[in-house]
């Protein structure tokens, strides 16, 4: 069971990184030309820039604790934080109509649910 919540959050972590990366590195134009970024048109430069910057450290949460071994507790909380972020991002793709990007977070929201499920529960730090 652990080494499958490693699993999980290190995928997810690399998910995220680059997501992430992408929101802060790219311009909004070109992300508004990509599969499934066509949201970023009607969101604010800074909103784009800061949900990069809430990946990239849901990211570091994901991994950083338990392997540095200090506050290992942020592993579930992190993972906590990136089912909010999918929750969001699958009412952005519900309201744009565009059933692959929610089908895509939701899988991204249930690695992050097993984590934190496993993460405060069974394998707790």
């Amino acid at each position: 069971m652990n080494l499958a919540l490693w699993i999980v959050a290190s995928l997810l972590a690399v998910v995220l990184v680059f997501s992430g990366s992408a929101k802060l590195l790219v311009t909004k134009k070109k992300l508004a030309s990509v599969p499934l970024g066509g949201w970023t048109e009607n969101a604010s430069v800074g909103f784009v820039k800061g949900l990069g910057v809430l990946e990239l450290l849901a990211a570091a949460g994901l991994i950083l604790p338990a392997t540095l071994d200090i506050a290992p507790v942020l592993v579930p909380l992190a993972a906590v934080g990136v089912v909010l972020l999918m929750v969001g991002a699958m009412v952005t793709h519900l309201r744009r109509h565009e059933p692959a990007g929610v089908a895509l977070n939701l899988t991204y929201l249930a690695m992050a649910a097993f984590v934190a499920w496993g993460r405060f529960g069974p394998e707790a730090f």
